[in-house]
């Protein structure tokens, strides 16, 4: 049995806020859509539009991130610490196959909070912007968790 870590301290948490990463370009290739769409049982959208379920991965993959690096930034104890708050998907534009999207992303907020229960935990939230190659914002995503770290 592994022992819990100590709580980071909240100053340390605080300090990821404005913590970008490296982005990159992501294209959804046709294949790529027909699966996803086939998860949802959907049928495939008209003239090459992607499946909004690509809005869970295409942001972190894109921006050149993983989850394993979100939990590590927010110093998780486990990957069993984690919550999920939301995630909050605007689409501006549809997406499209086969386009070159460029990706960015960053922390926007990180804070210590106690439940109800009086449990901590601390609230980060990641925000990616998906854009057109001409530099259109094409969608956002804002993902919102919580790193559980114990009671009062």
């Amino acid at each position: 049995m592994t022992a819990a870590r100590p709580v980071p301290p909240e100053a340390e948490i605080r300090a990821i806020v404005g913590h970008t990463f490296p982005g990159g370009i992501y294209t959804v290739e046709h294949w790529e859509n027909f699966l996803l769409t086939e998860c949802t049982g959907a049928e495939l959208l008209p003239g090459g539009m992607v499946h909004p379920v690509v809005l869970f991965h295409m942001p972190i993959l894109g921006s050149k991130t993983t989850i394993g690096e979100m939990f590590a930034l927010g110093q998780a104890e486990s990957d069993f610490s984690i919550g999920i708050e939301s995630y909050d998907w605007e689409m501006f534009v549809p997406l499209k196959e086969d386009v070159p999207y460029s990706i960015s992303g960053k922390i926007v907020s990180a804070d210590r909070r106690t439940s109800r229960n009086e449990r901590i935990y601390d609230r980060i939230q990641f925000q990616f912007e998906v854009a057109q190659p001409d530099g259109t914002l094409a969608a956002r995503t804002t993902i919102t968790w919580h790193y559980r770290r114990g009671v009062l």
